[in-house]
């Protein structure tokens, strides 16, 4: 299950999402910005830096790393990033801190003795997903955190749990993308489903969103065009960048067929899939 790009998306939708897991937050987290830095001679890739605002006195700068597999040699890796990052960028950040994600104890690094004065300091936090206590207890960005650590049975309850409380207490405006993150962690977790079948297990599909109804309600001719060009760009990332003769193709299609079409693609994997697929329906 790939869980970095998952981690990556809840901190690039909610920023501040990992200072809920430490103690000593800063008191401007909400202005911080979420990246990830890449350090050369010798190359290091870091998966998750939390950015203070630019600007006088320097900031915190917090460093994550999100482990789901066992790594004996995580806390030397983590600890020569991070410090090689700080020590670059000394004169841009008061401290530093760094938090370790991880699914639970078991996974992580047995040998810990040589970091010991690190680990248990106030600038390393340590996570366990699984003791964070119960999914339906937890604040919602926790909870999708959590999603991708319980049992597989008891996933697509949860899922579907997470889903209704994202529609009772999220803006409208977030709730697509949250539901879209809850879809791409089940679909991980269930790799041998394709993203319909996955989506069917929820009980959520595109029929169902605000801007399905809003075009089906009103069935003007400017919402058919909003449906092909966001079917375009749905298209776009999951193909790729589309021939223009394609997307020509789609922007002419009517709304039965763009429906049809907008159910279809969760299951194309190359552009010659949605060729045949505009081939079978043209005849």
């Amino acid at each position: 299950m790939r869980r970095d790009s998952i981690f990556y998306k809840l901190f690039q939708q909610y920023p501040t999402l990992v200072f809920e897991l430490i103690q000593n937050p800063p008191t401007n987290a909400d202005a911080y910005r979420f990246d990830s830095v890449a350090i050369k001679e010798p190359k290091f890739e870091i998966d998750g830096v939390f950015l203070p605002p630019e600007g006088d006195p320097p900031g915190v700068v917090d460093f994550c790393e999100v482990q789901f597999q066992k790594d004996e040699q995580l806390y030397e890796r983590v600890f020569a990033e991070s410090l090689l990052y700080f020590y670059r960028n000394r004169a841009r950040f008061s401290d530093w801190q760094a938090v370790i994600i991880y699914p639970s104890r078991n996974i992580e690094q047995s040998n810990i003795y040589p970091y010991r004065g690190l680990i248990n300091s106030n600038q390393v936090y340590r996570v366990y997903l699984d003791e964070l206590g119960n999914i339906r207890q937890l604040p919602l960005w926790l909870a999708l955190m959590v999603l991708t650590t319980v049992e597989e049975e008891q996933a697509p309850e949860e899922a579907r749990y997470l889903i209704t409380r994202t529609r009772e207490e999220v803006a409208s405006t977030a709730t697509r993308a949250i539901i879209e993150i809850i879809t791409t962690i089940m679909v991980y977790r269930f790799e041998q489903l394709s993203r319909r079948e996955v989506e069917s297990m929820l009980g959520i599909t595109l029929k169902e969103t605000k801007v399905y109804r809003e075009i089906k309600e009103e069935g003007r001719e400017e919402g058919r065009e909003i449906m092909a060009n966001a079917i375009s760009r749905l298209l776009t990332k999951r193909l790729g960048e589309l021939p223009e003769e394609l997307r020509s193709t789609i922007s002419g299609l009517s709304l039965p067929v763009l429906e049809d079409l907008s159910e279809a693609l969760l299951d194309f994997t190359s552009v010659a899939d949605l060729q045949a697929w505009l081939a079978e329906r043209s005849n």
